[in-house]
């Protein structure tokens, strides 16, 4: 390649590479997390930049920890949907995965065992993946206890969404 290349468009070529695998290496002190589930991960009624999961990597930067959030949070999601899209959703190089799922599928009318059926399965197939789950859920239901919700009972203002990052903080190494 060097010999048919410009002196200049080879110095040109190897300076884009290397910025290029700046922003694709994941490195040890740089994680991804995916922060999983339905409309209360996506931050519905407070707006994304609200969302724990944006919270959560804003209160990670500050204690200098380089970790990325991805919010893969859709509202109206089920545990159906999102074992059909777990593998786009989290993509290889994730480490730790915060899942919050389930409460669409008893709305919508399964039962309470068919929902933990569902977030059962999506965790097995994490773990199969050696990543680490956190269950969200007694963090999101600690909130809706402090009354830390909309008028609509079932999302979380944005000092509950603050409430729940400040507690998965802690689980985060």
């Amino acid at each position: 390649m060097s010999r048919y290349m410009p002196q200049g468009m080879r110095a040109a070529s190897c300076a884009a590479i290397f910025f290029v695998a700046q922003f694709v290496w994941v490195g040890p002190s740089h994680a991804q997390i995916v922060a999983l589930g339905a409309s209360v991960v996506q931050g519905y009624g407070v707006g994304s930049e609200q969302a724990f999961p944006q919270q959560l990597e804003a209160m990670l930067h500050a204690k200098g920890k380089q970790y990325s959030v991805s919010n893969q949070g859709i509202s109206g999601d089920t545990t159906a949907g999102v074992l059909a899209r777990l593998d786009s959703a989290v993509p290889q190089g994730t480490r730790i995965v915060i899942l919050l799922i389930g409460g669409n599928d008893v709305r919508r009318g399964a039962t309470v065992a068919q929902a933990k059926a569902g977030t059962g399965e999506i965790v097995s197939r994490l773990r199969a993946r050696k990543i680490r789950v956190i269950n969200a859920a007694p963090y999101y239901k600690a909130a809706r206890s402090k009354g830390m919700m909309l008028p609509d009972g079932v999302h979380l203002t944005a000092g509950g969404q603050r409430y729940m990052a400040s507690q998965l903080l802690s689980l985060i190494n």
